[in-house]
């Protein structure tokens, strides 16, 4: 029986978010130099920006906080930079929301799932083999091959249902 493990749980009252935030920076630096990618200037700060709510972010929100740092930031400046960070699994796309989060163990492929609040929006990342291998049995069943796999649930987080 596989084990689920939350790698970006709800965070509560107590959480000390520029701790947070730095330690996904250090990750994403020594994950980076490890496998010889270089994380420019840019990339690092898309990357915090991502990390900056523990909410989905999109890009044009990203654009939008880089042209009152920098004027020349640009749409596909942007987009070349969460690319980067997909593409090195720093990040992960919400395909229901077109928008980002911060991947929370960015030192192990996975395949997150991900627990979205319709309230205050802030989400958690789960990575459940079991689910992610169930669905992929029943896909190959149907003659289907699957290209990516993102679940994304929709609910209330333990603050917004009050627990």
């Amino acid at each position: 029986m596989s084990h689920t493990n939350i790698l970006l749980p709800f965070r509560g009252a107590s959480h000390n978010h520029w701790r947070c935030i730095r330690d996904a920076l250090a990750v994403a630096e020594k994950n980076c130099a490890n496998r010889g990618l270089r994380l420019t200037k840019l990339r690092r700060r898309v990357l915090e920006l991502v990390w900056e709510r523990h909410a989905p972010v999109k890009a044009y929100d990203i654009l939008e906080q880089l042209r009152q740092e920098h004027r020349g930031a640009a749409p596909p400046t942007v987009y070349r930079a969460l690319d980067f960070l997909l593409q090195a699994g720093l990040i992960h796309r919400l395909e229901t929301l077109n928008a980002y989060v911060g991947c929370g163990d960015p030192d192990r492929p996975h395949i997150g799932q991900f627990l979205l609040c319709r309230q205050c929006g802030t989400v958690a990342e789960l990575d459940a083999p079991e689910i992610t291998g169930i669905l992929s049995r029943e896909a190959r069943n149907l003659g289907f091959r699957v290209d990516r796999q993102t679940v994304e649930i929709r609910g209330l987080c333990p603050q917004c249902n009050g627990i």
